[in-house]
């Protein structure tokens, strides 16, 4: 049975999003946002940074959603000091859910284009579990989830 976030993972698949890029959107619709450049920037991460399989595509999305809220966006500003420790608790955390942070390790897909999109199953359920860890993160953190000062 799928759930609300479940369902719009799968629509952004089928609308031909990768994983990180479904991870940002779904943060800024949170917040009844759009950022094309940012979506479009995180394509670079899909299928395992630059789709070598290598780094996990969700867990850089993750660590961008972190950034958004406690990352430095300006000249006048820096990194909030609780950044690099939710940053760590998420990697840590998704290392020992996943047992790896890499994308052919987690997936087992060696060739997107000949997988046909079979691992999108595997993909979705890890989306699922990551996006809601990093809210969870930024709500331990006292950040208020949909909702930051830009």
């Amino acid at each position: 049975m799928f759930n609300d976030l479940a369902m719009k993972i799968h629509k952004l698949s089928t609308q031909g999003y990768c994983c990180t890029q479904i991870m940002l959107k779904l943060a800024l619709d949170e917040e009844n946002k759009e950022n094309q450049d940012v979506i479009k920037s995180a394509n670079g991460f899909c299928k395992g940074l630059g789709g070598r399989q290598g780094i996990c595509g969700v867990l850089s999305g993750g660590i961008m959603i972190l950034s958004l809220y406690a990352g430095k966006g300006s000249d006048a500003e820096y990194s909030h000091n609780n950044y690099g420790s939710m940053v760590n608790e998420f990697i840590d955390w998704f290392e020992d859910e996943f047992f790896s942070l890499e994308c052919i390790d987690i997936i087992g897909v060696n060739n997107f284009e000949e997988n046909n999109n079979s691992y999108m199953l595997k993909c979705g359920n890890i989306l699922v579990k990551s996006y809601e860890k990093v809210v969870d993160i930024l709500n331990e953190n006292d950040y208020e989830f949909g909702y930051r000062e830009d």
